[in-house]
């Protein structure tokens, strides 16, 4: 078996736990915009917005606009202002890593390996997610969605952190949330697999628990185990 020589990670629900934020975000967003005179509970507001995320794209910027539109017919844009300064608060006061991050991606450092990342994020906003966690420099190679137009459900992504990282896929260990892309794809490609269960997300593994990994962890501190 050939030797492990990079540890790549998925970011989102992987080394941060995004959709934990993302609520967060949205509660804060729904009490500043009700204030600001949307004729809605926070509850359901926050719902509303949470769910509009999950049906125009997690990373949309769009989402506030379409929810008001959906919600009022228009765009006040004194309501959205509220809501944007609010969402982006609370995003920069509580983005933070899972616990046991930064000591574990240290010790894999010092054991050797390589570090990449592979995520669907746009660029822009995966480095301002690494910058705010302070975890940029841990990192030998970032892969974006930006940099070959493709996302994980494609082996592209994967070949770019190979040839960036100048390895063979069997010389790379993927750790990640999501069965498909996190799992699927780079195991077809001949990369080893850890399935990071403390982030999965229920709706977005469904009907696909049939995919298997090579490991599980239940703890990102789980990889030095096997790593």
């Amino acid at each position: 078996m050939p030797k492990i020589k990079v540890v790549a990670f998925d970011l989102d629900s992987t080394l941060i736990d995004f959709i934990k934020l993302k609520r967060m975000c949205c509660e804060q967003a729904a009490s500043a915009m009700v204030d600001a005179g949307l004729k809605m509970s926070v509850e359901h507001a926050s719902k509303i917005l949470m769910k509009t995320y999950f049906n125009v794209g997690i990373e949309s910027d769009k989402a506030f606009s379409i929810f008001l539109f959906d919600a009022l017919g228009k765009i006040d844009d004194r309501i959205l202002a509220a809501g944007i300064q609010a969402y982006l608060k609370t995003k920069n006061a509580f983005l933070e890593p899972y616990p046991k991050v930064i000591p574990t991606l240290i010790a894999l450092i010092r054991k050797g390996y390589k570090l990449g990342l592979v995520t669907d994020a746009p660029r822009l906003k995966a480095y301002q997610r690494l910058s705010a966690m302070k975890l940029v420099h841990f990192f030998d190679v970032v892969v974006a969605k930006e940099d070959t137009g493709k996302g994980k459900y494609d082996e592209r992504p994967f070949k770019m952190l190979c040839e960036k990282l100048n390895v063979k896929p069997d010389e790379v260990i993927m750790v990640g949330d999501n069965l498909k892309r996190d799992i699927e794809t780079p195991k077809k490609f001949g990369m080893k697999t850890v399935l990071a269960k403390y982030g999965m997300q229920k709706e977005l593994n469904k009907d696909i628990e049939h995919i298997k990994s090579d490991y599980v962890i239940k703890d990102i501190s789980g990889l030095l185990e096997f790593c």
